[in-house]
């Protein structure tokens, strides 16, 4: 008999976030499921790790019937864990999310999301984050994860290039389709609010906006979740700027 490939499904709302048991239902369509989710939000952890303490991965209430199992770092930590020490058997998939926004744009630098799915991919197996556009802890998944189950299925047909992860952005709503995109060049416009505390002691509140830079831009995922289609951007680890390299070789070194 041949064996279920084993899906790791991982977010960074938390282990108690609705993205993630929509995901874990939508997975089980597909092969084995496990869970290992950081037991509170670890939002804009991004890549990060955990050197400062031990980690620890402790099993909990299934999800769904899924074995799961909470841990006490980040994203990353529990993609790590889950490759090098706490399965008996390597994922073959890592799915990531649904989480509890966008992370369209220059948002994917700042993922824990987005951050599970590229350490998925270093350790080469295909990986994908899945994220929806609305916060709300209570947002309405049923269209989003049609749009999951369609992209995941092309994904075990065709495999995703190496060292290479997808990032899918959903829009609110029925979505018109899903399309292949381009990161739309941005960023976010910092405004700390400047506060005090209870004891009269200041501290400071991050506030702010996000820029578009290229709002006429059709190809880019922005563009797509705008006019209600699904985005799909392939994300490498690769950050070397090409387009500057010939540029610096006339500096001389």
């Amino acid at each position: 008999m041949t064996e279920k490939p084993l899906i790791l499904v991982t977010n960074d709302d938390g282990i108690h976030a609705r993205g993630l048991r929509e995901l874990v239902e939508v997975m089980q369509f597909f092969g084995e499921v496990i869970v290992i989710s950081s037991e509170v939000s670890m939002s804009g952890k991004a890549c990060g790790i955990t050197v400062d303490h031990p980690l620890r991965a402790t099993p909990v209430e299934e999800i769904h019937g899924a074995p799961t199992y909470k841990c006490n770092g980040t994203p990353v930590d529990s993609v790590k864990l889950s490759f090098n020490s706490l399965l008996d058997r390597t994922p073959d998939y890592v799915v990531s999310g649904i989480n509890h926004g966008s992370n369209a744009s220059v948002s994917v630098i700042y993922s824990g999301t987005m951050g599970a799915a590229i350490e998925g991919s270093l350790h080469g197996v295909p990986s994908v984050g899945f994220s929806l556009d609305d916060y709300s802890p209570d947002a309405d998944f049923s269209k989003a994860k049609l749009i999951v189950a369609k992209v995941f299925q092309n994904v075990i047909e065709n495999g995703i290039p190496e060292f290479t992860c997808l990032n899918v952005n959903i829009p609110k709503g029925k979505p018109k389709g899903i399309k292949l995109c381009r990161q739309a060049h941005g960023k976010w416009v910092e405004e700390f609010e400047k506060r005090t505390d209870p004891h009269g002691r200041e501290y400071h509140w991050l506030a702010g906006y996000f820029k578009n830079f290229e709002e006429e831009a059709t190809e880019t995922d922005l563009f797509a979740l705008k006019n209600n289609f699904a985005s799909i951007v392939p994300v490498s680890v690769d950050m070397t700027s090409y387009q500057s390299m010939e540029e610096l070789k006339k500096w001389g070194f």
